[in-house]
């Protein structure tokens, strides 16, 4: 398989398996404390954070472990002048295999659950605090992420993004979607994670736009990028 095929396949795997996680801990959650929103939401957050650190640690030296197309977006768009990062042809494919991931994960936990393996979820979101939710969760999740890789600490970011993500799902109105690729794949499940497809294209807006809002604070904090960014910058081997 070539590098960008492995690439792909990383990203395409751990997108599916980051939206499973969340929907599949969303669905347990919901059987185990049917009677305590609380619990459930510390249920689904506690194991997103855990599954996503573990992904990250996996497929990272594979892709760089984005699983997200605003992190996809700004790593190309950091290195567009220097020559790191994605090229426009390999953002492209690797947007499109997280968006097929995150549709994958999904069915994949109806699945387990013995759920309809395709459903749409009915559950709105759209309120103006929720959208205000998702820029500050998306601006948060860049400026993170790049101020990690702007200080060499990049080796950081399995557990650091991690812990945001998990602290995020509480401190936010919108419970941190912060993702469009996660947004569209929780379209297909009609569960506690899911969210309406009315709902969804105000998500990814709002996600659009947090991911700008974080990347031009990065650019007044740190304004000098290292030679390679290491946010994405696999490991060839």
């Amino acid at each position: 398989m070539s590098l960008l095929g492995r690439r792909l396949l990383a990203e395409f795997i751990g997108t599916a398996l980051l939206v499973c996680v969340v929907v599949g801990s969303g669905i347990a959650a919901q059987q185990l404390s049917a009677h305590d929103v609380g619990l459930q939401l510390l249920e689904n957050s506690t194991a997103t954070v855990f599954g996503l650190g573990i992904l990250i640690l996996t497929l990272g030296p594979v892709s760089g472990a984005h699983f997200n197309p605003v992190v996809s977006v700004a790593d190309w768009w950091a290195g567009r002048r220097a020559g790191t990062g994605l090229t426009t042809p390999d953002l492209a494919a690797y947007i499109g295999a997280q968006v097929l991931g995150g549709i994958a994960g999904s069915v994949l936990a109806n699945i387990m659950f013995d759920l309809p393996a395709v459903q749409i979820s009915g559950h709105h979101r759209v309120t103006s605090g929720h959208l205000v939710g998702e820029v500050v969760a998306t601006a948060g999740l860049i400026a993170v992420i790049f101020a990690l890789a702007r200080t060499g600490r990049a080796a950081l970011s399995a557990v650091v993004v991690a812990a945001y993500i998990g602290s995020a799902y509480w401190f936010t109105s919108s419970t941190s979607f912060a993702n469009p690729a996660v947004t569209t794949g929780r379209i297909f499940s009609d569960t506690f994670a899911g969210i309406a497809p009315a709902s969804a294209p105000a998500f990814i807006a709002a996600q659009i736009i947090g991911a700008a809002i974080g990347f031009t604070l990065i650019g007044l904090l740190y304004p000098g990028p290292v030679p390679a960014e290491n946010i994405v910058t696999p490991n060839p081997s």
